[in-house]
C-alpha cells in the first residue's frame, strides 16, 4: 500500500494550478496585475448568500484533486477505500470553502507559509476526524492534499500580485521554488510504498544530523571549535577540467553533478573534497528544496568513505550493505531490497570519499566495483574524491567519469571562510580581522591560506594564541605538521600502516634540503627514491625507496606528483622550513649565510635561525650584518635587512648582537632620499616591508619616502601596507598612494586605498581600463591621461560631474580641444605640448590652459 502523504503530494503544478485558478475570481481583461492589499474572501468566485452551504463548484474542485491523486497510485496502491475517498473529499471542500470566510489579506497569507496556512484552513473549515469520519490513512491523505493546494494558492497570490512581490520578494521565491521542486520530484520519484516512503524520511534525518556538521582534525585549541554547522562554514569552491587544446573550465564544485553524472575530483590534503561530499549528502537529503540543485530533488544520498568500507580480507560492499558498512544508526531499520529499488529508479548519489585513503592493491578491485554500479544501476549520480597522485590520469575513463580538480581558494574565498568560522565558532569578528590583516600582510601566511584546512589551522591557531600568530612561524608549520603527518590519519581512523612522525620528519627534510641546495622547486621521481631509499636502513625501515615514497605521497599530504615523474612539495613554506631544519641539524651555516643575499633563501634562513641554538643564532646574525673579508660576510645591505628580520625568530640573543643588529638597520630606514627609497625596494622586496614605520611614525618632509618604498616593492603583502597610510594627511603621502594604482591588481587598489583617499589628487591613467575602474567608484576629480588617447573613450568613460583637473602628456587628436566642453565643471587643463593659437581658443570659457608655450585663450 502505498504512503497516503506521499501519493497525495503527487499532483504536479499543471494538474494542480488550474483547478486553484478556478476558487477565484478572474482578473478583468485589459486589468493591471494587483498593486495592493486584498482580502482573500473577496477574491474567491464561489461566495453567495447562502455562505453555510457548500458551493456546487468547489466541491466539484476537490472531486477533481482527490480523483487526480488516486488516479497517481499504481495497482494495489490506493491508501484509501471508496468510503474513505468520498469522506476526503467533503473534508477538503469544506476546507476550500472556508476561502470565502478568510478575513486576512493576500499578503498575509503568503508571509504564513502553506503548512501554517493549510493549518487554519482546516480550523476555520471545523474538519475533524470524527464529524467526517476519517480513518488515519484517510486524515493523512486529505492533509497532504490540502498542503498541496495551499502551496499552488500561495503561489497563485503572488503571481497574482505585484504588491507581493515587491513586499515579500524572498516568500515569493521560495514558493516558487517549492512548485518546480515538487514537479521535479515527480519526474523522479517512482511510486513507493508506505514503509520505503517512512524509512527515507528518517534517513534523510540521519543523513544531516551525521553530516550537518563540519570538523577541522588536528587542533589543540578551545572546545567547540574545532566542529560547527555544516550550512554555516561551507564554502563553495571552484573546480577546473582540463580540455586538451581548450584549456581549463571551471564550474562551482557543487554543481559538478548537475553537468556530469560520474565525476573523479582530485584535490590536494585539506582542499575540501570530504566537506563537498558532505555539502552534496546534506543537500540532497533536504525536504525543502531551498538550494536550487534540481539534480539533487528527489534523490538519497549515499555516503561511502572508502577508509571504512573497505577492509582486510573482506569484499566492497553490496547496495543492500550500504548503510551497514558504514554503520549507519538507521541500517537495521531499511526495508528488504529499499537500496536497490532506489537505484533501480536512478534515484542514487553516490559519494564515494578517498580514494587514496585505501592501499593500493585494492584499488583496482574498487574500479571493478565502481563500473559494475554505475552499468547496472544507470542513471543515477557519482561522485569518487581522491588526492591527485593515488590514481593515473583517466583512471575511470573508461567507465565514463568525467576528471576535475578542486582550484586553490581565491583571496575573497579566504576572508569569507574566515569571517565564517569566527562567527561559527562564536569569537569576536575583530578576531577574524585581525587574522585577515595578518594573512594579507604576511607573504608566508598568504602562501598557507589556499584550502579550507590550511585557513581552519590558521583561524585556530591565531584565536588559541590571541592574536599572536605571524612572529612564531616554527610554531605554525610544527602545528601544521602534527596534523598533516600524524593526528589527520589517527583521527580520521584511516586504516594504513603509519611511520612514527619524527621518521616522516626526518625523511621529508632530507628531501626538502636536497632541492634548496639545488636551487630546485621540483625533483625527478627517481632522485627521490633514490634518496629515500639510501635513508631507509639507517631508520631501520622495511622496504625501499620506492616503498617509502609511495607512503608519503600518499599519506602525508606534503609531497604531490605536478606532472608524471616528478615530485614537489606542497606548499614551497614547508619545504623552507624542513630544510632549514636539516641545515642546522647538519651545521651547514656557511652555505646559508654564503647565499643571503638570494631571495629564494631568505625565509630558509629566517627559519634557521628559529631552529638554530642560541649561539649559533647569535652568529649567523653577526655575520649577516658586519663586514670582514677573511670571514666571507660584506654587510650588505641586503644582510641587514635578512639580519632585522631574523631578529625576531631567535629565542635568546645577546644584547650585544641585538644592538648591532638595529644599528645596522638603522643605517637604512627610514630612506632619507628618494634613490635611498628605490634602493631599499630593490634590495629588501617584502622583506622590507615588516621594517618600516607606519603611518603614525612616519611624520615630517621626508614621510612620503616609506609609502614610496612599499609602492616600488609592488607586491599584494606591499598593497597591504599601503592601506594603512590612506589616512595619512600629508598631501606628498596621498600623491605617492594615488600614483601608484598601475603598479598593483586595478580594482582591488581602488577599493582598498583611491576611495578612501581624502584629498583626492591626481592619479595616473593608461587606458580605457583605468578609466572604467575610476567610473565605477563614481568617477574621480583629477586624472592624468597618459599616452595616446582616444576622445571617445575620455567623453565616454569619465563621468562628466566628477572631472574638475585635466591632464594630457600626448600630443591632442586631430579632433583638437572643443570636446572638452562636455565636462561642466573642469576648470583646468594642462598639456605636455605646445598648441596652435586655433587649438587654444577651443577651449571653453572659463577653462585655464596650460601648456609649455601657453596660448591666450
Amino acid at each position: 500500500m502505498a504512503d497516503p502523504a506521499a501519493l497525495g503530494a503527487r499532483l504536479a503544478s499543471s494538474a494542480v494550478a488550474p483547478l486553484v485558478k478556478k476558487l477565484f475570481v478572474k482578473d478583468q481583461p485589459g486589468a493591471a496585475l494587483v498593486t495592493k492589499p486584498v482580502r482573500i474572501s473577496g477574491l474567491v468566485s464561489f461566495r453567495g448568500e447562502k455562505r453555510d452551504i457548500t458551493p456546487k463548484d468547489v466541491e466539484k474542485i476537490a472531486d477533481e484533486l482527490v480523483r487526480r491523486a488516486l488516479k497517481a497510485a499504481g495497482p494495489g496502491e490506493r491508501p484509501v477505500d471508496a468510503a474513505e475517498a468520498v469522506a476526503v473529499r467533503r473534508a477538503l471542500t469544506y476546507s476550500l470553502a472556508a476561502l470565502g470566510t478568510f478575513t486576512i489579506e493576500d499578503y498575509e497569507a503568503v508571509a504564513l507559509g502553506p503548512e501554517e496556512f493549510a493549518r487554519r484552513l482546516r480550523s476555520e473549515s471545523a474538519v475533524t476526524v470524527t464529524t467526517f469520519a476519517l480513518s488515519r490513512d484517510a486524515e493523512l491523505f486529505y492533509d497532504q492534499l490540502l498542503h498541496t493546494a495551499s502551496l499552488h494558492i500561495l503561489n497563485f497570490f503572488t503571481q497574482r500580485s505585484t504588491y507581493i512581490a515587491r513586499q515579500q520578494t524572498s516568500q515569493s521565491q521560495q514558493l516558487a521554488r517549492l512548485v518546480a521542486a515538487v514537479d521535479v520530484l515527480l519526474e523522479r520519484l517512482p511510486s513507493q510504498t508506505r514503509e520505503d516512503a517512512a524509512f527515507e524520511e528518517r534517513y534523510a534525518s540521519y543523513i544531516t544530523a551525521r553530516h550537518g556538521t563540519l570538523t577541522i582534525y588536528g587542533l589543540d585549541v578551545y572546545a567547540g571549535t574545532s566542529e560547527w554547522p555544516l550550512d554555516t562554514a561551507y564554502l563553495s569552491l571552484e573546480a577546473t577540467r582540463e580540455r586538451p587544446g581548450e584549456g581549463g573550465t571551471q564550474v562551482a564544485a557543487e554543481r559538478v553533478l548537475a553537468q556530469h553524472d560520474h565525476v573523479l575530483l582530485r584535490g590536494v590534503a585539506g582542499s575540501g573534497k570530504t566537506t563537498l561530499v558532505q555539502w552534496l549528502a546534506v543537500t540532497a537529503a533536504d525536504r525543502t528544496y531551498e538550494h536550487g540543485l534540481t539534480h539533487l530533488i528527489g534523490r538519497v544520498p549515499f555516503v561511502l568513505p572508502m577508509r571504512r568500507i573497505v577492509r582486510p580480507g573482506s569484499e566492497l560492499p553490496m547496495p543492500g550493505e550500504f548503510l551497514t558498512a558504514v554503520g549507519c544508526l538507521v541500517a537495521g531499520e531499511q526495508p528488504p531490497g529499499w537500496v536497490e529499488r532506489v537505484l533501480r529508479a536512478g534515484r542514487g548519489v553516490l559519494l564515494i570519499d578517498g580514494m587514496d585513503e585505501i592501499s593500493e592493491d585494492r584499488r583496482e578491485a574498487a574500479k571493478r566495483w565502481l563500473r559494475e554500479l554505475t552499468r547496472y544501476f544507470p542513471g543515477n549520480l557519482c561522485l569518487v574524491t581522491t588526492r591527485p597522485s593515488a590514481v593515473p590520469d583517466k583512471w575511470l575513463d573508461p567507465t565514463g567519469f568525467a576528471e576535475l580538480t578542486l582550484s586553490p581558494m581565491a583571496r575573497d574565498d579566504v576572508a569569507t571562510f574566515v569571517r565564517r568560522w569566527h562567527r561559527a565558532a562564536g569569537a569576536d569578528e575583530s578576531v577574524g580581522a585581525a587574522l585577515l590583516q595578518s594573512v594579507r600582510a604576511a607573504s608566508e601566511l598568504n602562501r598557507l591560506a589556499t584550502n579550507p584546512l590550511m585557513c581552519g589551522m590558521l583561524c585556530a591557531l591565531h584565536r588559541e594564541r590571541r592574536g599572536f600568530l605571524p612572529q612564531d612561524r616554527k610554531s605554525l608549520y610544527e602545528a601544521a605538521l602534527t596534523m598533516l603527518l600524524e593526528r589527520r590519519d589517527v583521527e580520521r581512523d584511516v586504516m594504513a600502516v603509519r611511520l612514527p612522525f619524527a621518521i616522516q620528519i626526518q625523511l621529508l627534510q632530507k628531501l626538502a634540503w636536497w632541492l634548496i641546495r639545488n636551487s630546485r622547486s621540483e625533483m625527478d621521481r627517481s632522485d627521490t627514491v633514490r634518496i629515500l631509499g639510501e635513508a631507509a636502513p639507517a631508520m631501520n625501515l622495511d622496504g625501499g625507496g620506492e616503498d617509502v615514497y609511495r607512503w608519503l605521497l600518499l599519506r602525508s599530504g606534503l609531497l604531490r606528483e605536478p606532472a608524471e615523474g616528478r615530485v614537489h612539495f606542497l606548499h614551497r613554506t614547508f619545504q623552507d622550513y624542513l630544510g632549514a631544519r636539516l641545515a642546522v641539524q647538519e651545521l651547514d651555516f656557511d652555505l646559508l649565510v654564503n647565499n643571503a643575499g638570494r631571495t629564494e633563501w631568505e625565509d630558509v634562513i629566517l627559519l634557521a635561525v628559529a631552529h638554530a641554538r642560541p649561539k649559533e643564532a647569535e652568529q649567523m646574525l653577526r655575520r649577516l650584518v658586519t663586514s670582514d673579508p677573511s670571514a666571507g660576510t660584506d654587510g650588505t645591505a641586503r644582510g641587514k635587512l635578512l639580519a632585522a628580520a631574523a631578529l625576531p625568530y631567535a629565542a635568546e640573543v645577546a644584547p650585544a648582537v641585538r644592538q648591532l643588529v638595529e644599528e645596522g638597520i638603522r643605517s637604512l630606514i627610514p630612506p632619507r632620499t628618494e634613490h635611498e627609497a628605490f634602493a631599499l625596494a630593490e634590495v629588501g622586496g617584502d622583506l622590507v616591508l615588516h621594517l618600516l614605520p607606519g603611518p603614525d611614525e612616519a611624520l615630517g618632509e621626508l614621510a612620503y619616502l616609506v609609502p614610496l618604498v612599499a609602492a616600488k616593492v609592488g607586491s599584494p603583502s606591499a598593497l597591504h601596507y599601503l592601506t594603512r597610510f590612506r589616512r595619512h594627511t600629508d598631501h606628498r603621502v596621498q600623491l605617492v598612494l594615488a600614483a601608484s594604482w598601475p603598479v598593483f591588481d586595478r580594482e582591488l587598489y581602488v577599493r582598498e586605498v583611491l576611495t578612501h583617499l581624502s584629498l583626492r589628487p591626481m592619479v595616473p591613467v593608461h587606458g580605457p581600463d583605468d578609466l572604467r575602474a575610476l567610473r565605477a567608484i563614481g568617477g574621480w576629480p583629477v586624472i592624468k591621461v597618459v599616452g595616446a588617447y582616444r576622445v571617445e573613450d575620455l567623453t565616454e568613460l569619465i563621468v562628466p560631474e566628477r572631472l574638475t583637473r585635466l591632464s594630457l602628456d600626448a600630443p591632442h587628436p586631430v579632433e583638437g580641444l572643443a570636446w572638452l566642453s562636455a565636462f561642466p565643471h573642469l576648470t583646468d587643463v594642462e598639456l605636455d605640448v605646445a598648441v596652435s593659437a586655433t587649438t587654444a581658443q577651443q577651449v571653453p570659457s572659463g577653462v585655464r590652459l596650460n601648456t609649455p608655450e601657453a596660448q591666450p585663450t
